[in-house]
């Protein structure tokens, strides 16, 4: 399917590894020039160099910590006439109420909850003076099943699937759309610590992780990848979705009705 992309340009944000770097592939083998931005330069640059040499498009870099004003200034100043923005940097720890204390609380909040916004909020008000663009929030389905044992990771999902579709719901009078895509449980090294963590809980000891795994009952028997959810971002920052706004898109093979 032709999905329109080629010769636009998306920034995405985390895209060093996991989900974030397989948005970015999938954007540039739709023949999309990319921005991959990611706290740590060296594992960025070696990420970007794999896409650069396997297709033909312009990948840039960006050392950023987006929990940092002066970091979302530079990277807006850098990329802010982008035809998309991938919001993606951030992850929450699991952890119940007692296990989370202020600091990793505010620290976690201000990359993925206040980083989303404040990114959003920055590169919108450039779309919406020009009517065009799309802005894609990767969340994360712990705003959908929420459990205690996750509370500052669902806490802060809930407010940011709010956000986007409160906005996106809006946004099209702008001729901008503004959606988000909830990632269910995905393959990545993320997702090896956050079973660790169930391990430890329900095993007393983060070795047992792979027992956890089994245990959750997963569709498919598996969890996803992250190929498959960028497959999906891709789609929907595409005018192959072009009637898509306000919505939340869940990828996570039907596991929240289980």
């Amino acid at each position: 399917m032709e999905l329109g992309l080629r010769g636009k340009r998306a920034l995405i944000t985390g895209a060093s590894k996991g989900i974030g770097y397989a948005v970015a592939e999938v954007f540039a083998e739709e023949g999309c020039h990319v921005d991959m931005a990611s706290r740590d330069p060296a594992v960025l640059e070696e990420a970007a160099q794999k896409i650069r040499s396997a297709h033909q498009v312009n990948v840039r870099t960006f050392a950023a910590d987006l929990s940092k004003p002066e970091d979302r200034a530079r990277l807006v100043e850098a990329c802010g006439d982008n035809d998309i923005l991938v919001n993606n940097a951030g992850s929450n720890p699991a952890g119940a109420l007692e296990d989370i204390d202020d600091a990793t609380w505010r620290a976690s909040w201000d990359l993925k909850v206040f980083g989303y916004i404040n990114m959003t909020r920055a590169f919108y008000a450039r779309m919406k003076a020009r009517r065009d663009g799309v802005i894609i929030n990767v969340i994360g389905t712990g705003g959908e099943k929420m459990d205690a044992n996750y509370i500052l990771g669902a806490s802060g999902n809930i407010a940011l699937m709010g956000f986007s579709r409160a906005l996106g719901g809006r946004s099209p009078d702008d001729n901008v759309r503004v959606l988000a895509v909830n990632p269910g449980l995905t393959e990545t090294d993320r997702a090896v610590t956050m079973l660790q963590t169930w391990s430890r809980t329900q095993f007393g000891t983060p070795d047992r992780w792979r027992e956890a795994l089994a245990s959750r009952n997963l569709p498919f028997g598996r969890m996803g990848t992250s190929r498959e959810v960028a497959d999906a971002v891709v789609f929907l920052a595409s005018n192959r979705s072009a009637y898509t706004s306000g919505t939340v898109v869940t990828v996570d093979g039907g596991n929240v009705n289980r």
